[in-house]
C-alpha cells in the first residue's frame, strides 16, 4: 500500500485488515509524521515500511537555491513555487550546521532514515551513476549517532496541503 504525503495515518484501518504486507510512505528528516502512529502499528503487525522521498523532492540534497530552475514541463516547476522554494531552501540551510565533517546532506538524509529500525528499505531517486554510488556508500555506514538524531528531530516540518501541493 502506498500512502499520501499529508496524512500517513490514512492507512491504519487498511493495515488492521491483515491483508497488507508492506506500506510505502514519505519519510525523511522533514516528514517525520509516520513515526507517530503508522510505524508503531507496522511494527505491531509485522508490516514492512518502505520510505520514499528521502531527499524531500531534492531539498535534502542541499543543492537547491532561491534561483533554482528546471526545464519547461518539469513537475518541480509547479512544486517549488516561490513560497515553497524559499521555505525549502531555508529549512535545508538550517540543517547545514548539524552535518558532521566529511558527511554530505544526502548522506545525512539517508542515514537519518536508516537509523529507524521500522524502515525496511528506502527508495531514493538516482539520476546519475554517482548518485547510486553515494547512496550505496551511505547505506553501508548505517544509522546516525543518537545525539545527532535528537538534533534532527527538531527539524520536523508539519506541512499542510496548499495550492502548490502535489
Amino acid at each position: 500500500m502506498s500512502l499520501n504525503r499529508w496524512e500517513p495515518e490514512n492507512g491504519l484501518r487498511a493495515l488492521r485488515t491483515g491483508m497488507i504486507d508492506a506500506v510505502q510512505v514519505i519519510y525523511n528528516i522533514f516528514d517525520q509524521a509516520p513515526e507517530d502512529r503508522l510505524f508503531p502499528l507496522c511494527r505491531e503487525l509485522n508490516v514492512a515500511v518502505i520510505a520514499r522521498v528521502p531527499f524531500d523532492e531534492g531539498t535534502l540534497t542541499g543543492t537547491l537555491t532561491l534561483d533554482s530552475k528546471w526545464p519547461e514541463g518539469d513537475w518541480r516547476n509547479t512544486y517549488f513555487v516561490p513560497d515553497n522554494l524559499k521555505a525549502s531552501v531555508a529549512r535545508a540551510e538550517a540543517l547545514r550546521p548539524l552535518i558532521p565533517s566529511g558527511m554530505t546532506m544526502p548522506e545525512l538524509a539517508l542515514r537519518f532514515i536508516l537509523s529507524n529500525s521500522d524502515v525496511a528499505t528506502i527508495i531514493p531517486g538516482m539520476r546519475k551513476i554517482r548518485n547510486v554510488e553515494t547512496n550505496l556508500a551511505a547505506s553501508d555506514k548505517g544509522g546516525l549517532e543518537p545525539s545527532l538524531l535528537a538534533q534532527l528531530r527538531a527539524h520536523r516540518w508539519g506541512r499542510k496541503p496548499t495550492t502548490w501541493s502535489q
